[in-house]
């Protein structure tokens, strides 16, 4: 298999095996109008197997989240050819519609149209609070 170097773009890199689709969607890839390759299930001495995401263009996107829907996750941003930075995202200080709300008395769950935005509480243990109504959930 032969899969291109790219010129500028995004290399998602370290995904747990079977994950990158996940991502794919989360991401919104598929509304992308550029070329972009999943690879599953490579091989890798590190990790055994994982998944690779090539974004074959510049995106202005916030890539911290990923941070959150897996932590081993490395981020290169590719221009001209060459890697010009890698960064493991961190957990973000806030994430918007990833997690839902699962008190039943929250007001998202009674109005559909507000955002399920969490804050991070607890950076060591990985727990997020609902902004509405505190209820907590872990990563």
């Amino acid at each position: 298999m032969h899969i291109d170097a790219i010129q500028n773009g995004i290399v998602i890199d370290h995904i747990q095996a079977g994950k990158s689709l996940d991502l794919y969607h989360f991401l919104h890839l598929d509304d992308l109008d550029c070329s972009v390759a999943i690879l599953r299930n490579v091989n890798s001495q590190k990790m055994g197997k994982k998944d690779i995401i090539k974004i074959d263009s510049v995106l202005d996107m916030d890539l911290g989240v990923l941070g959150y829907m897996d932590a081993g996750i490395t981020i290169s941003i590719i221009q001209d050819g060459k890697q010009v930075r890698k960064f493991h995202p961190e957990l973000p200080e806030q994430i918007k519609n990833v997690i839902f709300c699962k008190n039943p008395r929250c007001i998202t769950t009674v109005e559909q149209e507000i955002d399920h935005i969490f804050k991070l509480t607890d950076r060591e243990n990985g727990i997020y609070r609902c902004l509405y109504c505190e209820t907590a959930a872990k990563k």
